[in-house]
């Protein structure tokens, strides 16, 4: 397979089309906070909202209130973060690794934030020092790094100065990261947890939206939304990265401060939004790719058209969850990865054709 990840030179969608981004994301939140196991009537939702946000007075049942303002609502809003964050994360990551197939949850990132997540709440790491979201982001940065040393031993590096070898040794390091944080995340929870603690933990450690409340949204977006603006801000250096990290310093980028930062910014999006919902796989690896089919390769356009899309799927996924088994809610985790396991396949398929 190809290790990098070449500019397109002309785009598919114009920017024209951008003005249909608010109304899609305006419509997916409505999508989700109206279907579910009871159905609520859009009308509904927005006197609940204009209830809620303006003290209106219009009358509306209070079960259907509570439903849409005290679950549905919250829910949806911290799937549109989450799936934001997870998308950029790919994008940056396939970006600086100049690898189509990294994204947090095949590197490592996503479980080794469950594993700091697990060992703050369960084992008592820190000792009350360390809150939820930090024991993930140290879990996530612990994770990765050691993914990059694997890398580096095998004799690849991150730069990509090996084509087909250092992609394959990246995921491949990516992979033994993520299953030894996933065992020792096992570990944990048989050594430290209750039966009760194992069952709810495993059932998070899968995707979990059910206990979303709005504590959770006011910590997620603002996180989500700062990614998006660290990513826009050096959309030019990714496309710079594109090229290897030797094109982008002779480009006049500051490899290893970008690098960096970058980097970072997306564990610290994916720690904060696995501590809260567990980890959720294929998001970062699928929606870039189909991004990229439709706007092309430069970060200008990949940046916000892979949040809006990860933002979108991730709320339809959360739908999907609440409605393929009547009277059950599912891991949001299991309907990504029976939609991103095909989508992976045929990205190997695609790769292995075109190499």
């Amino acid at each position: 397979m190809n290790a990098s990840i070449a500019l397109s030179p002309a785009v598919r969608l114009p920017w024209r089309w951008a003005w249909l981004a608010p109304p899609i994301l305006f419509v997916a939140i409505m999508a989700g906070t109206a279907i579910g196991e009871t159905a609520i009537p859009v009308e509904t939702i927005l006197k609940v909202l204009a209830n809620q946000l303006w003290g209106a007075d219009y009358a509306v049942d209070r079960i259907d209130a509570g439903i849409v303002w005290n679950y549905r609502l919250s829910r949806t809003l911290l799937a549109a973060g989450c799936g934001a964050g997870l998308a950029l994360a790919g994008v940056v990551l396939q970006a600086l690794l100049r690898n189509p197939l990294a994204d947090p949850f095949l590197m490592g990132i996503s479980a080794g934030a469950s594993t700091g997540a697990v060992a703050v709440t369960i084992a008592g790491l820190g000792a009350g020092t360390l809150t939820l979201s930090l024991g993930a982001f140290a879990g996530a940065g612990l994770a990765f790094g050691l993914v990059v040393l694997l890398a580096q031993a095998a004799g690849s590096g991150t730069g990509g100065g090996r084509g087909a070898q250092a992609a394959g040794a990246i995921i491949l390091a990516g992979i033994a990261g993520s299953q030894l944080f996933n065992a020792l995340t096992a570990f944990i929870i048989a050594r430290s947890a209750s039966a009760e603690q194992a069952r709810g933990i495993m059932f998070w450690l899968m995707g979990n939206l059910s206990g979303v409340r709005w504590d959770d949204v006011v910590l997620g977006l603002p996180v989500a939304l700062g990614g998006l603006l660290v990513c826009l801000w050096y959309r030019q250096a990714l496309d710079a990265f594109t090229f290897g990290a030797d094109g982008a310093a002779s480009l006049g980028i500051a490899v290893n401060r970008v690098r960096g930062v970058l980097i970072g910014a997306m564990a610290l999006v994916t720690a904060v939004m696995v501590s809260m919902v567990g980890a959720i796989g294929f998001v970062g690896l699928v929606i870039p790719h189909a991004m990229r089919f439709l706007v092309g390769s430069r970060h200008t356009r990949l940046v916000p058209a892979s949040a809006l899309a990860g933002a979108v799927f991730l709320i339809g996924a959360d739908i999907l969850s609440r409605v393929l088994v009547p009277g059950q809610v599912l891991p949001i985790g299991v309907v990504t990865a029976l939609i991103g396991a095909p989508a992976f396949a045929i990205i190997l398929i695609r790769g292995a054709r075109t190499s």
